[in-house]
């Protein structure tokens, strides 16, 4: 068997973030701003070494990743997945050596070519044409071997208008587009792919994938990341899952998006407390309280039949986050992580949006939407159409079984698709009018 391609060991990237003490009054002399600015940037540089910096300045250390240990063979497409925050960007700024490990092994046998946030990578005074040269450069290819390349890079990237142009003046979905081309096609051993392409057109996003999946049979080893479940399972076979910085899980893609998936989860529990729950994302308030599920009887219950309606309760407390609501809804996505569909109360009622400051909302769901199958419920609380103040992923799932909804006798499977159509039939026995 040969060497990995890539091998993590113990990798961890700490970062130290600082805290500004509030001020004692809003009035401030000139000599105090001055004398404050001198005190926090001596605060700043001496920090790492003090416990403590008077009280104006404080500093803590946060791991972004800790302990990160696996390998990566060549020619092994790999899907990273896991919540905001878990540190998948972090990781693939490191293997791409745009930011250095606080500790750990790294060993990288191959080029690597990365598609991160919009801008890395690229120059923005150079054109475009300039641009795709400077990155051949980077991946260590001569003039003769990027020449080759330039005509393609350029009819897929579709940007031939603007070779000329100083990328800067790029929208953002021409300078993804010239970015992915030029990653793709510049043959580096290794492609490393984060959720950048949601920048771009779902038609480009398209020709990525094909692009991605072509690279892949080539041999080439790529690492992505992605919040799209479906498109991990589809177009990768191996998954990471990073969650809060440390490595959950490492195997088969569909296994890793099952283990994700159902994080957090009890077995078969059709009630759960959400004031803590694992999977709230990031930086939201502490607002939902319980999420439960219930048959048409008012009894719990997390198995419907196609026949029946499900009903979603969801209790939530503003009051002690002294925020104003508009608005709750949820997302419904299937166990191979396709977003089914979602519903909110802005949906329902027309505005002004205005909850009470703590209540709950019940959700009269048809169970014959849904194909027979399992499915995962987020549900998210906001202050706003548009503004999130708590959002849970995933705290509770529901199965659906068959049932002869169309009264025909025909059952539906789960290989009809993850919604349920229904229509009118008409049979004539003459061919349809041509126009």
């Amino acid at each position: 068997m040969s060497d990995p391609i890539i091998k993590i060991e113990g990798l961890g990237k700490k970062y130290i973030i600082g805290h500004q003490g509030r001020a004692r009054s809003n009035y401030k002399a000139l000599r105090d701003v001055i004398a404050e600015k001198s005190k926090s940037i001596l605060s700043r540089i001496f920090a790492p070494f003090s416990q403590s910096s008077g009280g104006g300045y404080s500093a803590e250390e946060f791991w972004a990743l800790k302990d990160i240990s696996f390998e990566v063979n060549e020619g092994d497409r790999v899907g990273i997945i896991g919540r905001n925050g878990a540190g998948k960007s972090t990781l693939l700024k490191i293997l791409s050596r745009i930011t250095e490990p606080s500790e750990g092994d790294i060993l990288i046998s191959g080029r690597v070519a990365s598609l991160l946030e919009v801008g890395t990578g690229f120059h923005p005074e150079l054109t475009g044409r300039e641009n795709i040269f400077l990155n051949g450069a980077v991946l260590g290819m001569s003039n003769a071997d990027i020449k080759k390349k330039f005509d393609e890079i350029v009819e897929f990237a579709e940007v031939e208008k603007f070779l000329d142009t100083p990328v800067k003046r790029y929208s953002s979905g021409m300078y993804v587009r010239l970015a992915f081309a030029v990653a793709a096609h510049l043959e580096p051993d290794i492609l490393v792919v984060d959720e950048v392409l949601a920048v771009g057109d779902a038609v480009f996003q398209k020709k990525c994938l094909g692009k991605m999946e072509t690279a892949g049979r080539e041999g080439r080893t790529i690492l992505f990341v992605s919040h799209n479940m479906g498109m991990i399972r589809e177009l990768t076979a191996k998954g990471i899952w990073l969650h809060e910085g440390r490595l959950q899980f490492a195997g088969a893609a569909a296994e890793t998006v099952d283990k994700y998936m159902s994080s957090g989860q009890v077995h078969n529990e059709s009630s759960v407390d959400i004031s803590n729950h694992r999977n709230r994302l990031g930086g939201m308030k502490k607002i939902l309280t319980r999420v439960s599920l219930k048959n048409t009887n008012l009894e719990f219950s997390n198995n419907f039949t196609q026949s029946e309606n499900i009903i979603l309760e969801v209790s939530y407390d503003a009051a002690p986050a002294a925020v104003k609501i508009a608005g709750l809804g949820f997302i419904v996505t299937s166990d191979e992580g396709v977003r089914v569909g979602s519903f909110n109360t802005y949906m329902a009622y027309k505005p002004p949006y205005s909850l009470p400051p703590q209540g709950s909302v019940a959700f009269d769901i048809s169970s014959r939407q849904f194909n027979p199958g399992n499915y995962y419920v987020t549900v998210s609380i906001g202050s706003h159409p548009v503004i999130l103040e708590d959002k849970v992923e995933n705290p509770i799932s529901f199965t659906i079984h068959q049932s002869d909804i169309y009264g025909t006798g025909y059952l539906l499977e789960k290989s009809n698709g993850v919604s349920t159509i229904k229509a009118d039939a008409r049979i004539c026995e003459r061919p349809a009018e041509k126009v």
